[in-house]
């Protein structure tokens, strides 16, 4: 459908080329003037960004042989251009309005009506009228929680419609917490014939008491004895999905140590995650006197060695 801009605006002289221009030779003259005048690469030059807009509309009605032919015809009636008459062979009546209207309109003899066509082409005023695009329905709008391990896996869920009725959605695996998801065309009709509106989820998920995210990765802390963090040990760390793996540690381990459990963390799309186990050293909170003497005999067996010496002379370097 036009719009008044038609009879204001010369889309040939906006893009250059003449009226009789090919598809091809439209489509290469558009693609020079958008690269030139595009606001990438023109920021902050409001003139460039007017002249895109420019552009981007003449070329849009132009490369569309529909909308090109109508505009073609209302711009030589503007002009000037083919006079109405009754019949005829040259420029008459039949030939602006058949392209425009169908046959059956252009060819209702000298007593067709008219009115009616017009009223709707053409405003009271005189003017055309422009085209309203259908309004889009209104989108639905819910929220689900899941816990971690749930959004770790994916889940599908109910809702209730716009009517009352069931929408059955899947919650992709590996979701995170404030992501959207969206089913298009699930919320409410439109009130004028456009498309309806979305169904828009936004997933919660609450942090879990042990394990943490870290992009597609999971990290938990592990607890070890001394014992196990100096001479080594094989020890047992939980996975988000309820089993455990076995996991090596060297001897000499430091506290916060992570060991990488390849595989085992989150699924984001085609990517799969790992599970990062972080060692802690766990300290004995409670020892017999026995056994304090044999861990003083113990370290007093060891090197004498500091082992914040380095800290502090890097600290002062």
């Amino acid at each position: 459908m036009a719009s008044q801009d038609w009879l204001e605006k010369d889309f040939y002289a906006i893009l250059g080329v003449s009226k009789d221009v090919s598809e091809d030779e439209l489509k290469k003259t558009y693609r020079s003037l958008a690269r030139k005048h595009h606001p990438d690469s023109n920021q902050g030059d409001a003139a460039a960004e007017a002249r895109f807009k420019e552009i981007s509309e003449a070329y849009s009605v132009l490369s569309d042989a529909t909308q090109r032919s109508e505009y073609d015809q209302i711009r030589a009636m503007a002009s000037g251009g083919p006079r109405f008459t009754a019949g005829g062979s040259q420029g008459g009546f039949d030939d602006v309005f058949g392209g425009m209207f169908g046959e059956g309109a252009a060819r209702g003899g000298r007593n067709a009506d008219f009115g009616d066509l017009f009223s709707g082409l053409f405003g009271a005023g005189g003017g055309f009228q422009g085209y309203r695009q259908p309004t889009k329905g209104r989108d639905v709008v819910s929220r689900v929680t899941l816990d971690l391990k749930t959004a770790v896996s994916g889940t599908d869920v109910t809702l209730e419609g716009p009517s009352g009725n069931t929408i059955k959605a899947r919650i992709p695996a590996g979701v995170k917490d404030g992501q959207k998801v969206r089913l298009r065309g699930k919320g409410h009709p439109s009130p004028d014939g456009g498309r309806p509106g979305d169904a828009i989820i936004t997933v919660g998920v609450p942090k879990h008491p042990i394990f943490g995210r870290d992009g597609d990765n999971l990290r938990v802390v592990v607890p070890v004895t001394f014992l196990e963090a100096t001479l080594g040990a094989t020890i047992e760390v939980p996975t988000i999905e309820g089993d455990v793996v076995k996991v090596k540690v060297s001897p000499g381990t430091p506290s916060g140590q992570i060991l990488r459990v390849k595989g085992r963390g989150v699924r984001g799309g085609s990517a799969l995650g790992d599970l990062l186990a972080e060692l802690a050293v766990a300290v004995p909170s409670h020892l017999s006197g026995a056994a304090k003497g044999h861990l003083e005999k113990l370290f007093g067996a060891l090197p004498d060695e500091n082992p914040r010496d380095d800290l502090i002379k890097r600290a002062k370097s």
